[in-house]
């Protein structure tokens, strides 16, 4: 069925280019941020029981896996009887989330003018609310995490009614009301696929979204999926479904809805780095030693015994009180096994959470396992210290995200004066993103520094703001 890509001739997209650019993004991409989430969630994959099921012991070695590929634990196949898989990618993630988003981000408009700066604060709060707020920037900075990248696409149909102009609009109270019939929506990069620029990778041209959805039809094989792909450029936007156009408009914004995030950047890549692929080959280390001490304290935790010249003994249960006799005079019972120490063993697994440590930047005091040679933290700037490697990513994370949501609020602005709902020129269309200290900070020296800042003229609406308020608390996400 030939596909009706005329309208985005412009952008160099026609259907050999179409058709190739999601075959590549399904057999190359695809698998990748696949098993980068994989490990990242380390969910049930097979059909046993324990560990051996968990999708993090594909990474064990042979020895382990047996012969089904996962870990059996059948002797036969020379696999160990104990598993272990320990995720320690998750929680360095989650904590690494946590402390860019952790805290509400406060959105500024650059406006001098005080009346229209707080109006444009209540707009673009009340579209980021109605998308979700703080959880959809934590859910974007943690699919950005785990595959390295994320984009925002900003919905502006809800304001336009078949291309048309909303109409006439009263109050701001109605003013706001439209606004929020703008969405913001993540776009995880399993279901992204950029038309970029062939001489620069930073110039996104167009962008497809591929989904297979759900339907309410049902065939033999249960319910049947349908295949849906979005096709977006500055000019226009079409949906396919199952091949077979579905939807086809003009875009009213005049400008491509896409906000591209590198999670970490990546030098000359349009995919940025991700936070999982780094740590994969020493999880699996460390899964293997665990696994490996598993099974010898399950071999050497208990004795066995050994008799020679006692009939009967391997009938006789074994248990304290327990006396065996034999007119054997040369019977004898040896014991052998019970646990020893493996000093070699716990230095080489301390040491390879010491490295993941340093890979990833996120060390078990960023939720609270304070460890004796720490000494005493007894001063906020010796916690700083301690955490100078996540904080330092904090703040790198914190500019990427940072420019996106000043993007976002730019093209949210624009839909509004497109729409007639609320005019603004691109000079007025400017914001900056204040961000909360991750870390816990005396509440009165806080203050005390905010009246300094304003005693030396800094003005009070940007105090409040980087104090996390503002008129109404408008602009808290």
């Amino acid at each position: 069925m030939a596909l009706a890509l005329e309208p985005f001739g412009e952008i160099g997209l026609d259907e050999p280019l179409f058709r190739t650019l999601i075959a590549e993004h399904e057999s190359e991409v695809v698998p990748e941020l696949e098993r980068l989430w994989l490990y990242y969630r380390n969910p049930r994959i097979g059909t046993g029981g324990g560990a051996s099921s968990l999708a993090q012991a594909s990474g064990l070695p042979a020895r382990l896996r047996g012969r089904g590929g996962l870990a059996s634990g059948d002797d036969r196949s020379g696999g160990a009887k104990e598993v272990v898989v320990e995720n320690d990618i998750a929680w360095r993630v989650n904590a690494m989330v946590d402390f860019v988003f952790g805290k509400p981000v406060r959105v500024v408009s650059q406006v001098e003018d005080e009346g229209k700066r707080r109006e444009i604060e209540t707009l673009i709060d009340a579209v980021l609310e109605s998308s979700g707020g703080g959880a959809m920037l934590r859910d974007a900075g943690l699919l950005g995490a785990v595959h390295g990248y994320v984009d925002f696409v900003v919905r502006v149909d809800g304001l336009f009614e078949g291309g048309a102009i909303v109409g006439e609009v009263g109050s701001f109270e109605d003013v706001v009301s439209f606004a929020e019939r703008v969405r913001v929506e993540v776009v995880e990069a399993l279901r992204a696929v950029p038309v970029l620029e062939p001489s620069d990778f930073r110039e996104l041209r167009g962008y497809l979204i591929c989904s297979d959805e759900q339907t309410n039809e049902v065939d033999e094989g249960g319910r049947r999926v349908s295949r849906v792909v979005e096709v977006l450029s500055a000019d226009r936007r079409q949906v396919y479904r199952d091949e077979a156009l579905f939807e086809d408009a003009e875009n009213p914004l005049g400008d491509l809805p896409v906000v591209h995030v590198q999670d970490t950047s990546e030098p000359f890549s349009y995919a940025g780095m991700s936070e999982v692929e780094p740590l994969i080959p020493t999880q699996d280390e460390l899964n293997t030693r665990l696994s490996d001490r598993a099974h010898r304290v399950t071999m050497q935790s208990f004795k066995m015994y050994l008799a020679k010249g006692i009939d009967g003994f391997g009938e006789t249960p074994v248990g304290p009180g327990q006396v065996w006799s034999t007119d054997n005079e040369g019977a004898q019972v040896e014991s052998f096994g019970g646990d020893m120490d493996s000093p070699s063993e716990d230095a080489h697994i301390d040491e390879l959470r010491q490295a993941m440590d340093k890979i990833s930047s996120v060390s078990p005091v960023v939720i609270g396992v304070i460890r004796e040679r720490l000494g005493q933290l007894s001063s906020e700037n010796a916690l700083r210290v301690t955490l100078t490697g996540i904080l330092a990513k904090t703040e790198r994370k914190r500019i990427a995200y940072g420019r996106a949501l000043t993007q976002i609020a730019r093209l949210i602005l624009k839909a509004l004066d497109a729409s007639g709902v609320y005019r603004t020129d691109e000079s007025e269309r400017g914001v900056r993103v204040v961000w909360r200290d991750p870390i816990p900070v005396d509440r009165e020296s806080e203050l005390r520094a905010a009246r300094q800042r304003v005693e030396l003229g800094v003005p009070l609406e940007t105090v409040l703001a980087e104090l996390g308020y503002g008129s109404g608390d408008t602009g808290v996400i």
